[in-house]
């Protein structure tokens, strides 16, 4: 009868090196996903309440674009003049086709301020445009 030599069998050792790059990967996905979202909520604006509107997830692709009430224009938190914001848009439209804008006007501010961000977004070709608002309090 022959029996196996365990001293010739070789212990398998556990790799690292994937692991550690999957966790690595994780935290900068987690990062971006965190960094794009604070542009949102950082811009000091109120959206106008509905009784329609449902949450929904900002994707890190997407372009917010915020309209205070005395019509000044801020993407990414920076303070943009209406031809900066037109080569963005240019800019944007041309590197990424079918790029998601939500537009974030504020409640107070004259609507031919967000229409002119509106038109600005027509000519540079982005056509997916979304209004954000915030859900009214049913009580």
């Amino acid at each position: 009868m022959k029996f196996r030599d365990n001293s010739l069998t070789r212990k398998v050792d556990l790799q690292l090196a994937p692991m550690v790059d999957v966790v690595f990967l994780l935290l900068m996905y987690f990062v971006v996903s965190w960094n794009f979202a604070k542009f949102e909520s950082e811009v000091n604006i109120s959206v106008p309440k509905s009784d329609n509107s449902t949450p929904s997830q900002q994707s890190p692709a997407e372009l917010v674009i915020g309209v205070a009430p005395d019509g000044s224009v801020t993407v990414n938190n920076q303070k943009l003049t209406r031809d900066q914001l037109f080569e963005k848009l240019t800019r944007v439209a041309s590197l990424f086709p079918g790029q998601a804008v939500i537009l974030r006007g504020d409640g107070d501010a004259e609507f031919t301020y967000v229409m002119a961000v509106l038109d600005l977004c027509q000519k540079a070709g982005i056509w997916n445009v979304a209004f954000a608002s915030d859900q009214t309090s049913q009580s």
